[in-house]
């Protein structure tokens, strides 16, 4: 039986752009590992894809069935409906013809997708998910802890 390993993600901007927070909670079977961290100048996007790439880079070379939660569409819609292959295609160019914004985070979400294969899952935020609000709670935190 494969192992399975879920990643909790969020990420915080006190502004937009401003200081933010990301928090990611690794559930790996009855261990728990929560992750936080903050930039004093950045964007809600940024922290929610910061929160995506710290989550799935804990996870190191472990070989297991991972399943990503986040509400952020932004990301989930990126993968799931394919804007990010579609921007690769395009030389990183959106829909609009404008440059693919936070390219340097995709990147490296990209790289950690060829290593993991996640399953991506949007979760409404600020609702009944515990694991969803904990990561809000971290990345709030980590502002609030640096202001």
């Amino acid at each position: 039986m494969e192992k399975t390993i879920a990643v909790y993600t969020d990420g915080a901007c006190s502004g937009n752009p401003g200081p933010g927070g990301w928090g990611s909670i690794i559930l790996d079977g009855n261990n728990e590992t929560e992750l936080s961290g903050f930039e004093p100048d950045t964007t809600n996007n940024r922290m929610e894809l910061t929160a995506v790439i710290q989550g799935l880079s804990a996870l190191g070379n472990q070989q297991a069935s991972v399943t990503l939660y986040t509400d952020s569409q932004y990301i989930v819609n990126a993968i799931n409906q394919h804007w990010l292959d579609n921007w690769q295609v395009k030389s990183w160019m959106n829909a609009s013809k404008k440059p693919v914004a936070n390219r340097d985070l995709w990147e490296q979400i990209i790289a950690l997708n060829k290593q993991y294969n996640p399953t991506y899952v949007w979760v409404k935020g600020h609702s009944s998910n515990a694991y969803n609000n904990r990561c809000d709670a971290l990345a709030v935190q980590a502002i609030q802890d640096n202001k």
